[in-house]
């Protein structure tokens, strides 16, 4: 749990120049400013980055915390002004698919494109989550880390984005929060005011079916089990029992995105199938932690292989106890979920997943 007490002599002796006493306070605070610049960029690889950059500023500028504030504020408003700049230099907006549709009879309005949206380990959440009812426990609230969440808010603009993760999320009062972006209490609240119904018009509409919680329930997690297992025994007919008739399927960044239970359920059959130009071979799947969501890391043997090797990584979105919504991630992002490239006959019923990796790769996309 995260200590919200500044340690005095550990930020004193910070600012006349001590390293290691400032690297302590990194250390401190880093997941949590990891967290709140992925809420802002919806990248797991940006938050990182963004999160050095912090760190950076706040040294070369540390003479000029003056304690007016708690240094974990000092941070949250360097680590959300870079966030700002990063935005400036690279505007981006949600806009919708530009690719036909492969919704099949379903009648589906266009999903957003979100090509920069990636998963986020729970591991990496763990120290930064207070306990029910202390302060921040909000930071790692699992309605504010769900994907559908992170895709939402990219629709405000940056400024309305940053006001409503500090004043919604954060919980921070609308002066402090007209301090840290250097605007008027009168214009933070009209941002406010602004970015809370264009961020309900974007939120799906079962957000209120959601269970307020950390972590996916019980049901959920025997929902993954038999979608795991639906996949491994390459039965489309079982597949299509766990999917809503409206479910969704996205594969950001690729432009490629299926809407309907019959046009999900006809491409895996395809995957499924022998002789099928879509056809992958045998899968292996190892249960994960994403976004507080039920996610599973999925393994490919191809034909005339023995190795199952990294295909990709789906996180669900479970409704009423079906799948709404899959979101496709590649293999490049197995590292920061310390998963193996690939898997040997059998070994998938005795791995399991340890502590994630830091380290990015790809952007590549595998198949559903």
């Amino acid at each position: 749990m995260v200590d919200l007490v500044d340690d005095d002599a550990a930020v004193a002796a910070a600012r006349a120049g001590d390293e290691s006493a400032f690297a302590g306070l990194a250390a401190k605070y880093r997941r949590e400013l990891q967290v709140h610049c992925y809420r802002m960029l919806a990248s797991f690889e940006d938050a990182e980055d963004l999160t050095q950059e912090a760190f950076l500023r706040a040294w070369r500028g540390r003479e000029t915390f003056v304690g007016r504030s708690t240094f974990r504020a000092w941070l949250y408003r360097i680590a959300t002004n870079a966030c700002l700049d990063f935005l400036d230099r690279n505007p981006r907006r949600p806009r919708p698919y530009q690719s036909p549709s492969h919704s099949g009879t379903y009648p589906a309005e266009r999903p957003s494109e979100i090509p920069w949206l990636q998963p986020y380990p729970d591991a990496l959440l763990e120290p930064v989550a207070p306990r029910q009812g202390e302060p921040d426990a909000v930071v790692v609230a699992r309605e504010t880390i769900e994907l559908a969440f992170l895709a939402a808010i990219q629709h405000l603009p940056p400024r309305q984005r940053a006001v409503l993760i500090l004043r919604d999320v954060l919980g921070w009062p609308a002066e402090q929060v007209a301090t840290a972006l250097e605007m008027s209490v009168a214009a933070v609240k009209s941002a406010l005011q602004r970015a809370r119904p264009a961020l309900r018009e974007r939120l799906p509409g079962r957000r209120l079916d959601w269970a307020i919680s950390s972590e996916p329930t019980q049901d959920e997690r025997a929902l993954l089990h038999r979608y795991m297992a639906a996949m491994e025994s390459a039965d489309a007919h079982a597949l299509a029992g766990l999917l809503s008739e409206d479910v969704r399927l996205t594969m950001p960044p690729l432009p490629m995105w299926f809407a309907g239970r019959d046009a999900i359920t006809a491409f895996a059959a395809e995957v499924f199938t022998p002789g099928s130009s879509a056809y992958h071979g045998d899968w292996r799947l190892v249960p994960v932690h994403a976004n507080r969501q039920p996610a599973t890391a999925k393994y490919n043997r191809r034909p005339d292989e023995t190795t199952y090797r990294a295909q990709s990584l789906d996180v669900l979105r479970i409704v009423g106890g079906q799948v709404l919504e899959i979101t496709t991630f590649g293999p490049g992002f197995f590292p920061i979920f310390a998963l193996p490239e690939t898997l040997t006959s059998g070994s998938a019923d005795s791995f399991s997943p340890g502590r994630p990796s830091q380290q990015t790769t790809t952007d590549e996309r595998g198949a559903p």
